[in-house]
């Protein structure tokens, strides 16, 4: 299985933290990101999920645009959701599924150090920084981190 971890792009503030939109200097680095992924076979996902946010759905939308994909929403990929659920949903798709997620911080940095290495400190995740993990089986400390994007040169 292959799973690519995204974090939304930069987003305003908003009273309501569901609101936040994207900033224009976010929806340019997601799609940055987005090209990038696209520029590699070895990035590129068969599926879309996105947290229902709506920062998180603006930056899948623009990935989606880029990768040809539509992006699905999945209400377990909110900014404090469990990643054991999110687990157990890749653990269905078997394992040569290859899917992008888009979600927050503290969500993707847990989810990330979970399947690494076995354990839900979390690491940082930057705005509109995605991460690639190859993994066997969706499961705790199975998976290996192959590649950041943006790229750092």
């Amino acid at each position: 299985m292959q799973l690519i971890i995204m974090r939304h792009g930069e987003a305003g503030w908003h009273s309501d933290d569901r609101q936040r939109a994207l900033t224009d200097a976010g929806r340019i680095r997601a799609e940055l990101v987005a090209r990038q992924i696209s520029a590699s076979e070895d990035w590129r996902p068969a599926q879309l999920w996105c947290s229902p946010l709506v920062r998180a759905r603006q930056t899948a939308d623009i990935v989606g645009r880029v990768l040809g994909l539509v992006a699905e929403e999945r209400s377990f990929l909110t900014p404090d959701d469990d990643p054991a659920q999110c687990l157990d949903m890749l653990q269905v798709l078997g394992e040569e599924a290859t899917v992008m997620l888009v979600s927050h911080m503290p969500f993707v940095g847990a989810l990330t150090t979970l399947l690494v290495e076995g354990h839900r400190r979390g690491i940082p995740f930057g705005t509109a920084q995605a991460v690639r993990l190859v993994m066997p089986v969706a499961g705790p400390g199975c998976a290996e981190l192959k590649g950041f994007l943006p790229a750092h040169h």
